[in-house]
C-alpha cells in the first residue's frame, strides 16, 4: 500500500527497540567471565541465567499475539519496555544468582515484543512483496544492537563494570519507549477489533495449519541453536578450544555480527526479489541457507579452527536465513492474523532457544573444568546434540516438502 506518513517514523522506534533486544541478549557472552568471578557460576548456572531472557520471552509469544492484533505495536511494545528497563535495573544491582536471574527474566519480558511488533506493523504498511525486505531492515537494526555486545561492550568494561552498563541500558531502554508512545503512527484499523474468543479461535487456525507446520520445526531449531552460539557458547569455546584471548574472542564476535547483519540486508533483499521476479518463496531460500548453517556447526563440533573467523563468519550470515520464514509465513494468512502467525513461530524459536542454551551448558558442566576452562569433550557433546536436533528439523523440512 502507498505510504501516507514518512517511512522513517515507522522504521526508527521500532528499529530502536529491537537493536536494545539484541544487545541485551548477548550481553553475556561478554560479560560471562565477570559473571562467573563474582558471583562463582558454575557452566550449568551461566546457561540456565542466560536462557532465563528465552523462557520469559516465550511465555509472553501467545498473549503477545493477542495483545498486538487488539492493541496495536505502539501501546503494547512502549509499555513492555518499561518492563525491560526495570528488569535492567534489578539486573544491575544484583548480588547473587536469583537476583540475576529474576532481572533476566523482566528483561526478556520487556522485550518481547520488539520483534513481533514490528513485524506486525509493516504487515500493516507495506504490501507483501516488501516484506522480506523490509523485515531484513529490522533485523539489521537488531544485529547493530549485536554488535554493541561484543567489542564496543567490551571496551565500556574498561571505564565501568556490567553494573554501571546495566544502569545505563535501564535509561536508554525508557527513552526507548517514550520514543516509540510518541513517534510512531498507529495504522488505520482495518476492521473491527475481534473479540477474545474470535481472537482465540484465529490462533488456532494458525496452529492447525499444515502451512505453518511445513517449516516452523527446521525454523525454531535452527534459530535456537544459532541464539546458543551467538548469545554464550562459542566465546568460551573460541578461548577454550581456538586458544584465542579476551580481545580475539571481542574482535571475532564483532566480525561475526558483522556478517549477520550482511545476511539481514542481502538475504532479505534477495528474498524479495527472487520472489517478485521468479516465485521463489522465502521459506525455500531460508531452507537452503539453514542447511550451509547446519553444515558449518558440523566442523565447529569436530573442533576445526582452522579459518574459523570465516567459518564463524558463514555461520552467521547463512543463519539469518532463518527470518525469512516469518515474512513468507505471514503471506499465507489473512493480515488480521499476521500478528499471531508470528508470535505463534517466535514462541517455538525461543522455547526451544531457553532449552537449547541451558541443555548447553549442562552438558559441558558433565565434563570437569580446569582453571575455569571447559573440556573440548564437553563442547563436543553439546554442539552435537544441537547438530543432531537440526538434522532431524532438516530431514522434517524435505519430507514434508516432497509431500
Amino acid at each position: 500500500m502507498p505510504m501516507p506518513v514518512p517511512i522513517a517514523r515507522i522504521y526508527i522506534p521500532l528499529a530502536f527497540g529491537y537493536l536494545l533486544s539484541y544487545f541485551y541478549r548477548n550481553a553475556n557472552a561478554i560479560i560471562e567471565r565477570d559473571l562467573v568471578a563474582e558471583l562463582g557460576l558454575s557452566a550449568g548456572q551461566l546457561g540456565l541465567l542466560t536462557a532465563a531472557y528465552f523462557m520469559s520471552f516465550a511465555a509472553m509469544q501467545i498473549p503477545l499475539g493477542l495483545l498486538l492484533d487488539r492493541y496495536g505495536p505502539r501501546r503494547t511494545e512502549a509499555v513492555l519496555l518499561l518492563a525491560a528497563a526495570l528488569g535492567a535495573l534489578w539486573f544491575s544491582q544484583a548480588t547473587s544468582f536469583a537476583g540475576l536471574f529474576m532481572g533476566r527474566l523482566c528483561i526478556g519480558f520487556g522485550v518481547s515484543a520488539c520483534l513481533m511488533a514490528a513485524f506486525k506493523a509493516y504487515s500493516s504498511w507495506f504490501r507483501p512483496e516488501q516484506l522480506p525486505m523490509i523485515n531484513g531492515w529490522q533485523m539489521v537494526a537488531g544485529g547493530i544492537g549485536a554488535l554493541g555486545a561484543t567489542a564496543p561492550l567490551q571496551t565500556a568494561l574498561h571505564y565501568t563494570d556490567w553494573r554501571g552498563v546495566f544502569m545505563a541500558l535501564a535509561i536508554v531502554t525508557i527513552a526507548a519507549a517514550v520514543l516509540l508512545w510518541t513517534l510512531y503512527p498507529d495504522a488505520p484499523q482495518q476492521q473491527q477489533p475481534e473479540s477474545l474468543p474470535q481472537q482465540w479461535q484465529g490462533l488456532m487456525q494458525v496452529l492447525r495449519s499444515r502451512i505453518f507446520w511445513h517449516i516452523a520445526p527446521y525454523c525454531i531449531l535452527s534459530q535456537a541453536a544459532f541464539f546458543a552460539y551467538q548469545g554464550l557458547w562459542i566465546a568460551p569455546w573460541l578461548r577454550d578450544v581456538a586458544g584465542f584471548d579476551d580481545a580475539a574472542v571481542g574482535q571475532a564476535l564483532l566480525l561475526m555480527t558483522l556478517a549477520m547483519i550482511s545476511g539481514f540486508f542481502v538475504l532479505g533483499m534477495a528474498a524479495t526479489r527472487l520472489k517478485q521476479r521468479f516465485d521463489i518463496a522465502p521459506s525455500h531460500i531460508a531452507l537452503v541457507t539453514m542447511s550451509a548453517c547446519l553444515g558449518i556447526q558440523v566442523l565447529i563440533m569436530l573442533g576445526i579452527t582452522t579459518a574459523i573467523v570465516p567459518l564463524l563468519m558463514g555461520l552467521s550470515f547463512c543463519a539469518t536465513g532463518g527470518i525469512l520464514p516469518y515474512a513468507g509465513l505471514s503471506q499465507q494468512f489473512p493480515q488480521h492474523l499476521a500478528g499471531r502467525v508470528n508470535t505463534s513461530l517466535n514462541l517455538g524459536v525461543f522455547v526451544a532457544a531457553f532449552a537449547l542454551q541451558w541443555g548447553t551448558g549442562v552438558i559441558i558442566g558433565l565434563w570437569p573444568s580446569d582453571a575455569g576452562q571447559y573440556a573440548f569433550e564437553g563442547y563436543r557433546a553439546a554442539f552435537g546434540m544441537l547438530v543432531a536436533l537440526q538434522a532431524l528439523g532438516l530431514v522434517w523440512a524435505l519430507r514434508r516438502r516432497d509431500k
